[in-house]
């Protein structure tokens, strides 16, 4: 059986600041969350239209493929 590491959301968090910082200059990293953090828009619609087609079998195998890429 396949386990699967389940990063805690402050571990997320983290990376991602990590990631905006190294592509975005530090006011537009900044505006960008100020803007995330309002809370605009449906997520419950959001997440529907993302995952219209998508399985638990479907995102399983993604979870697996990118864990096997980062190895």
């Amino acid at each position: 059986m396949t386990t699967i590491s389940v990063p805690s959301e402050r571990q997320i968090v983290q990376e991602a600041v990590q990631v905006l910082m190294q592509h975005m200059s530090p006011s537009k990293a900044t505006r960008f969350w100020a803007s995330w953090q309002v809370g605009e828009g449906d997520y419950l619609q959001i997440r529907k239209e993302l995952f219209a087609r998508e399985t638990v079998d479907s995102l399983y195998e993604q979870i697996e493929a990118f864990q096997k890429s980062k190895k």
